[in-house]
């Protein structure tokens, strides 16, 4: 196993992207803390499967945006398990609109989980890394950080900050033995691309090669390599999963 007896923290990991994370890192022998804000019901599913895989999960209820709360993610970590080897800054949400008619709290809100809440959780995960002078940090930012979209200003700016934010920690605590690398997913199916106009979905189908959409567990495998040892030469790096579509 890859992992075999560390400790992953999976923000956001009640469903989609962050549940497959959870359990991808779970198989390969870590421990998790399954974090989320309001779905208790699919935070417990995710943890029962961890569970089922004979590895132990904690759960944590919290909103990364808020200081504390993430304070609190990370302590209840330590408490429970002593230490902290792996963070995935995974939780994040869209408030889509055009420019003209986004209200300031919808840009305020996105900016706050997506790139306030990774400063937050990194900021506490990495007092307590550097102690122990290792640690795996992969943030999630996206294509639309790289590249923009019409419509998603907010969540365009909190994906870019995320990038030159892993930027400069990388570049702070590497000589700590941290790594800290960023994956920007392309399209990939969950519920919140659900959401997504079908003209939209179809626009964006024929912008990637590989002509088909992502699964999560795409996206999973290649935070898996991130955190695992098989990357411990590859750090400050942006990793593209969107099968071509920015290249």
């Amino acid at each position: 196993m890859l992992l075999k007896d560390e400790v992953a923290v999976v923000t956001g990991s009640s469903r989609g992207i962050g549940a497959a994370t959870a359990i991808k890192l779970a198989e390969e022998g870590a421990d998790l803390v399954i974090n989320y804000n309001s779905d208790r019901e699919s935070a417990e599913e995710t943890a029962a499967k961890v569970r089922e895989l004979g590895r132990n999960a904690l759960i944590v209820q919290g909103n990364v945006a808020n200081s504390n709360d993430a304070k609190n993610l990370i302590k209840s970590t330590i408490d429970e398990y002593g230490k902290i080897d792996i963070l995935v800054n995974n939780a994040g949400i869209t408030k889509d609109g055009l420019i003209l008619r986004m209200k300031e709290e919808d840009f305020s809100s996105v900016i706050d989980v997506n790139l306030k809440g990774t400063f937050n959780c990194t900021k506490n995960a990495i007092r307590y890394m550097m102690k122990q002078r290792h640690g795996k940090i992969v943030n999630l930012s996206s294509v639309v950080g790289l590249m923009g979209n019409a419509g998603q200003a907010n969540y365009a700016a909190s994906k870019a900050g995320v990038v030159g934010f892993s930027k400069s920690i990388a570049k702070e605590v590497s000589k700590r033995g941290i790594n800290v690398n960023v994956v920007a997913p392309g399209y990939i199916d969950t519920e919140m691309t659900e959401e997504l106009p079908s003209q939209v979905k179809e626009d964006m189908l024929d912008s990637i090669p590989l002509n088909r959409f992502g699964e999560v567990e795409d996206v999973a495998n290649v935070i898996l390599f991130l955190v695992s040892p098989l990357s411990s030469y590859v750090n400050g790096q942006t990793i593209n999963i969107d099968g071509g579509m920015l290249m």
